[in-house]
């Protein structure tokens, strides 16, 4: 990743932790907590594509798992992130536009559920029943719904911010003097090879002449000496 993706991607995980621990999971909602984390992960994927996906919610679980108050084992929110940040990179547009709202919030639906899924399926794998205890279809529901209604005042604001990072006038103008630079360097590298090639063929031109001269010259004096 760039050196602006990677600042810009870890001062929004870090704003989106400390807003979720410190205000969303003190709200005390029914059934899940919003997942602010999430949905920073889904705009930056959909931005950066599947590997700037991952890498960002890998990195964004790792910091929830060692972020306090976390009562699971560290790596957990991690993988869960970064398989959620990968899926939503593969769906990265062309353009890095995406035309019109409803592909974004299909996208929110489906990593709300499959982040809550994956989560309590890890931690099946590894004996936290937690999931079981508290009711796995009310904390479907609680998630798709709560991250729904947050996705359209975070999820924008977090693409628009990741393109205009990536569009960095300045990171432009450099590239582009920078492409103009090796052209013409390879233009002049072409001309003068073209230039050095024409001067040794005309040199080697005229050695052959000077060969064929000095050996019709040596025949036409060997006749003479006969």
């Amino acid at each position: 990743m760039r050196l602006n993706r990677i600042l810009l991607s870890t001062v929004l995980v870090v704003v989106a932790l400390v807003v979720q621990v410190s205000v969303l999971a003190r709200l005390h909602l029914p059934g899940a907590v919003p997942d602010l984390l999430l949905l920073t992960v889904l705009g930056l994927a959909m931005v950066y594509g599947h590997l700037g996906g991952a890498l960002v919610g890998f990195g964004a679980g790792l910091l929830a798992d060692l972020a306090p108050p976390a009562d699971h084992a560290a790596g957990r929110y991690a993988l869960v992130l970064c398989v959620i940040g990968y899926c939503a990179g593969l769906i990265k547009p062309e353009t890095g536009q995406v035309k019109s709202a409803a592909g974004p919030m299909a996208v929110v639906v489906a990593a709300a559920l499959g982040s809550t899924l994956l989560y309590a399926g890890v931690g099946a794998l590894v004996g936290d029943t937690a999931a079981r205890h508290v009711g796995l279809p009310g904390l479907l529901i609680s998630a798709a719904v709560y991250d729904l209604l947050l996705a359209p005042f975070v999820v924008p604001g977090i693409m628009a911010l990741a393109r205009r990072a990536d569009n960095d006038p300045l990171a432009e103008t450099g590239s582009a003097a920078k492409q103009k630079t090796d052209i013409a360097s390879g233009w002049l590298s072409a001309g003068t090879g073209l230039r050095i090639g024409g001067q040794r063929g005309a040199l080697g031109g005229l050695k052959s002449k000077a060969r064929a001269r000095t050996t019709r010259v040596g025949r036409i004096k060997g006749v003479k000496r006969l």
